[in-house]
C-alpha cells in the first residue's frame, strides 16, 4: 500500500521535469544508469557500475540494519537519556540518520533502505516509457532494494534487543521464547497481570 504514493510522487514528478528531461536527454529519449545521460535516477535508487551483487546486497543491508537499529534506539522508553517515545526531537534524530545513512551509504546504491521508496517509483518509471532496463540495469538489481531492508531492519530489530533493549521480548526471555510457545496460555496470563500493575489495562 505504501508504494502507491511512492508510484503517485514519481507520477508527479515526471509530469513536472518532463520538458527538462527532455533537453538533457532528447525528446523521447530516456535512459538509465549506467548510460552517461540517464535519468531514471531521479525516480529510484541504481548501483554503481563497480558493484558486485554482494556488495549491492550488503550496502543495503547494512544501511537498513543501522536505520532500524537507530529507530528503535530513539523509540525505545527505557533507554537511557531518550525522552518518552523520542519525544519532540524524534523527527529531527530521524533527519540526521536518514541524512548520515545517505552520506555514508548512498553513493553505491542510492540507498533504498525501503521498498516502497523505490519499487512504486521504478514502476511508474517503467509505465513512463524507460523501457525493460530499469529491471535489468545492474544485472536485475531491482530485487535488492526489495528484500535487503527487509532483511536488514530485521537483524537490526535482533541487534537492538539482543544487546540494548530490556524489556519483554523473546530474546530476553528464558529459552528465547520458547516457553511461551509451548504454553500460550500462561504467557498470555503473565503479560495481563504485569500490564494491569502498570495501569496499561
Amino acid at each position: 500500500m505504501a508504494k502507491i504514493p511512492g508510484l503517485v510522487a514519481a507520477g508527479i514528478i515526471y509530469g513536472n521535469y518532463v520538458n527538462a528531461i527532455n533537453a538533457y536527454e532528447g525528446h523521447g529519449i530516456r535512459t538509465v544508469p549506467p548510460s552517461p545521460t540517464a535519468t531514471a535516477g531521479i525516480f529510484c535508487t541504481y548501483p554503481q557500475a563497480y558493484m558486485t551483487k554482494a556488495s549491492m546486497f550488503f550496502s543495503e543491508f547494512i544501511a537498513s540494519t543501522i536505520l532500524m537499529f537507530t529507530i528503535f534506539a530513539l523509540k525505545d522508553d527505557t533507554n537511557n537519556g531518550v525522552s518518552q517515545g523520542g519525544g519532540n526531537w524524534f523527527p529531527l534524530g530521524l533527519f540526521f540518520l536518514i541524512f548520515g545513512i545517505g552520506a555514508c551509504f548512498g553513493v553505491e546504491t542510492g540507498y533504498a533502505i525501503n521498498l516502497a521508496r523505490d519499487f512504486g517509483p521504478r514502476l511508474m518509471s517503467y509505465a513512463l516509457g524507460y523501457g525493460h532496463e530499469v529491471w535489468s540495469a545492474g544485472g536485475y538489481y531491482f530485487w535488492i532494494p526489495m528484500v535487503a531492508p527487509f532483511c536488514g531492519c530485521v537483524f537490526g530489530g535482533i541487534l537492538y534487543d539482543a544487546f540494548i533493549y530490556t524489556g519483554p521480548s523473546p530474546l530476553n526471555t528464558e529459552w528465547l521464547g520458547l516457553k511461551d510457545v509451548m504454553h500460550p496460555r500462561q504467557a498470555i496470563d503473565e503479560r495481563l497481570r504485569v500490564q494491569r500493575k502498570e495501569g496499561i489495562v
